[in-house]
């Protein structure tokens, strides 16, 4: 790109009166340069069945065009009309909660036949009347796109057809490897196939659920094989990819292999919120951008972010500020807001924009004007950071579901998921300012970092474990949790010592696990932390060559290792067998990062420190903030500037950043 876009969604047809001129000069005072629009208004497009009403497009990108702002046309296929409910109710998606009703937006099934009929015309439709323009830039498809439970009878045909090729038409073997003579599961006939919904087997459950992932890169595929027959080559195609939500962007997402539905686009986009004021980490704006970075390797684009958003999460001075350029540093090459005013009516009423409800100036919006001059001052330097990462983290939708499915502990009373486990390594990571990319089960790239970090990795095929053997072998860093490598892609439970292949470069094995009660950790990784417990799940590591790094401090269970660290090859192998607190947790990373050869900063959070390399070759150090105290960091860059305030620095200098605020230094 020739330069960071900053923007926010707009819509016209929501607002409550004319007023789509002063918005454009609200705009240009902001130094907004683009717009999304479009992405959710089918019913005003196409209010009946065949007609089609464009106008609202159309006034908004006469007056973008001519204000020299650009635009993102999103697809309308997110929210359904009434009309066609009407006329095909088997529309809505069938789920294990039976046929939905109309009303919220995203309640379709996305495969069936009229809704793709009829989503493909009012596309083509469309870009008919937008792609030609000059002030449209790129088309959006979609918006958040999962598979929002469809079940019905039409999808489970389609996975009948796929279990058929999976298994080569061999019934037994889809019997054998799912364990379905387990409680009479067991299907003789394919046409005895029962309803899916129903199951109770793992394996055949876990398998739905990675079949209807499917549905959606298909779905994606679908709709940018038709906007390509129509975009130029200076257009580009993205999707705003989402999270699993815990009130706001947390972790993997369930419903969507990101890996494979980028596949579709030529940039890759992204959706992050997360709280604010007290509760502002930048640990979601982080980990969602490296994950959206690392689909393509390349840089991405944030689509939609928070400006006000809930009431609490109205920000703080300079959070704003600091929130853009937490963007930036992960590299992306746009922030843009969801959305530019507050809606008057609906269920996002209290989802607040740039603009409150009275669409006055504000101090959220005088804030993104200061960002808007700083882009268009500074922003030549900051497009297209390039990031060269030495740590990646290695995540697995399959791993997810099968712990969906078995959650850790879940037989105590006290259970967490496989994003749990992601997001406590990650933030670990994050606070100890390791910079880290993504890694999938499909990645070919595993060779170019020195540590790879995998979390509870419960399903993989043997072959995936193979290549993490062999990458310690020849001389990778490996730091390993609890429950990886213990069941194969069908989540079937290898026979084997456990942790299965895996227990070659670990040197270490175990023939129990249990939940911990009044244990705690005691060894070199424990000594000097405030909280030495074992948490929620804990395996009885036996070593078979591998030195001890921690022990559970148990009087039953003394005889077992905790954490473990093994040669292996040119290599280093970590295992941690249970959870534990962060002081534990950060001093295993540190040890094995020091075995990689990475770099570890002397910061730590609450500044955080990200870097990359700008398109005139120049490294860029950007220094973040994320607490209401000024804080000081000394210059690691020999000689540079600070792009924001224009002055020198040079190698110690000793940097003060306000409260809630940045700083950037890119070197001579």
């Amino acid at each position: 790109m020739e330069k960071l876009l900053f923007g926010a969604a707009y819509y016209d047809e929501y607002m409550p009166g004319e007023r789509l001129m002063q918005d454009v000069a609200m705009m240009k005072k902001a130094g907004i340069n683009v717009v999304r629009i479009a992405e959710s208004t089918w019913s005003t497009c196409e209010p009946q069945e065949g007609v089609f009403d464009f106008s609202h497009v159309e006034r908004v990108m006469d007056a973008m065009e001519e204000a020299g702002i650009s635009v993102i046309i999103g697809t309308p296929t997110y929210a359904i009309p009434t009309w066609m409910v009407k006329s095909y109710p088997d529309v809505l998606a069938t789920t294990v909660n039976g046929r939905g009703i109309y009303g919220a937006r995203q309640i379709m099934d996305i495969t069936h036949p009229a809704y793709r009929f009829y989503g493909e015309r009012v596309i083509r439709k469309l870009m008919e009347c937008t792609a030609h323009r000059k002030c449209v830039i790129g088309f959006q498809l979609d918006n958040e796109t999962k598979y929002y439970g469809t079940a019905g009878k039409n999808v489970q045909e389609k996975f009948v057809k796929y279990l058929r090729k999976k298994f080569d038409n061999d019934l037994d073997a889809l019997n054998k490897e799912f364990g379905l003579d387990y409680w009479s599961n067991r299907i003789n006939a394919w046409e005895d196939f029962p309803d899916v919904r129903g199951t109770i087997n793992g394996s055949l459950g876990a398998e739905f659920e990675k079949f209807q992932r499917s549905l959606v890169d298909d779905f994606l595929g679908w709709q940018s094989d038709i906007v390509k027959e129509y975009c130029r080559e200076d257009q580009f195609i993205t999707h705003n990819f989402d999270f699993e939500w815990r009130g706001h962007s947390y972790g993997v997402q369930p419903d969507v292999n990101h890996y494979h539905a980028a596949k579709a686009l030529s940039i890759a986009g992204v959706d992050i919120y997360h709280p604010s004021q007290e509760d502002l980490t930048g640990m979601e704006i982080a980990f969602g951008g490296d994950m959206t970075r690392s689909l393509k390797q390349d840089n991405y684009l944030v689509l939609e972010t928070e400006a006000q958003g809930f009431p609490e999460w109205t920000p703080y001075k300079g959070q704003l500020r600091l929130q853009a350029y937490s963007h930036i540093a992960s590299g992306a090459n746009s922030v843009m807001y969801w959305h530019w005013h507050s809606l008057h009516n609906a269920i996002e009423t209290y989802w607040k924009g740039l603009l409150s409800h009275d669409f006055a100036e504000n101090d959220t919006y005088l804030e993104a004007c200061t960002i808007g001059q700083e882009f268009q001052k500074a922003g030549s330097h900051l497009v297209n950071l390039k990031k060269k990462n030495e740590v990646a983290i290695l995540v697995s939708n399959e791993a997810l579901t099968a712990l969906k499915w078995f959650k850790i502990g879940a037989q105590t009373g006290e259970s967490i998921v496989y994003n749990d486990v992601v997001r406590w390594i990650y933030d670990t990571l994050y606070q100890m300012n390791i910079e880290c990319d993504f890694l999938w089960p499909e990645s070919e790239n595993f060779g170019q970092y020195k540590m790879i970090v995998v979390p509870a990795l419960y399903a993989a095929p043997d072959s995936l474990l193979e290549r993490l053997n062999q990458y310690v072998e020849d001389g990778g860093v490996l730091a390993a949790t609890f429950k990886s490598a213990f069941t194969n892609e069908n989540v079937k439970v290898s026979h084997e010592i456990q942790p299965h292949i895996l227990r070659e470069c670990l040197g270490t094995k175990y023939h129990q696990f249990t939940a911990p009660k009044n244990v705690a950790l005691c060894g070199e990784a424990a000594e000097g932390a405030s909280d030495k417990e074992a948490k929620i799940f804990m395996e009885m590591l036996v070593p078979e060559g591998a030195q001890v790094l921690a022990s559970y401090d148990h009087y039953n269970w003394k005889k077992y290792a905790a954490v473990t660290k093994n040669r292996f090859g040119k290599g280093y192998a970590f295992y941690l067998g249970c959870m534990t607190g962060k002081e534990i947790l950060e001093k295993v990373l540190e040890d094995a990062l020091q075995e990689a050869g990475a770099t570890i900063p002397a910061e730590r959070f609450p500044v955080i420190v990200r870097k990359g390399k700008n398109d005139l070759g120049k490294d860029v150090r950007f220094y973040l903030n994320y607490s209401a105290k000024e804080q000081s960091v000394t210059s690691a860059i020999p000689a540079g500037y600070d792009l924001l305030s224009g002055a020198g620095v040079k190698s110690g200098d000793t940097l003060a950043i306000d409260p809630w605020g940045v700083r950037i230094v890119e070197a001579e």
